[in-house]
């Protein structure tokens, strides 16, 4: 089972083919993409890689951690699963000042 790599402190200017020819040198990569702002289509500085198994996992993280792409010193960790969020309420619980139950007086 592949196991997905965290890149962070990326260059602005590192792309989706520029993270993956670096991870290349190490081993055989499934996927590699840079997270962009949706709005401006920037890059967020982070990404993730995804090496084809997990020896190249371990040799991504020994041999790349720390060194330089783009201009930037890298780190490279596996990627920790996303909390679960409690869903959010788009009203933000505001009724208008209002009570909803009844009253009685």
């Amino acid at each position: 089972m592949s196991q997905n790599l965290f890149v962070s402190s990326l260059a602005y200017q590192t792309s989706d083919d520029g993270l993956r020819a670096a991870f290349e040198a190490v081993g055989e990569v499934a996927s590699a993409r840079v997270i962009t702002d949706r709005e401006t289509g920037r890059s967020r500085g982070f990404g993730f890689v995804e090496m084809a198994n997990e020896a190249d996992n371990d040799a991504a993280i020994k041999q790349l951690d720390g060194t330089d792409l783009d201009g930037r010193t890298i780190k490279v960790a596996i990627a920790q699963p996303k909390p679960d969020r409690p869903r959010r309420e788009f009203n933000g619980g505001y009724n208008g000042g209002r009570d909803n139950r009844r009253r009685s007086f």
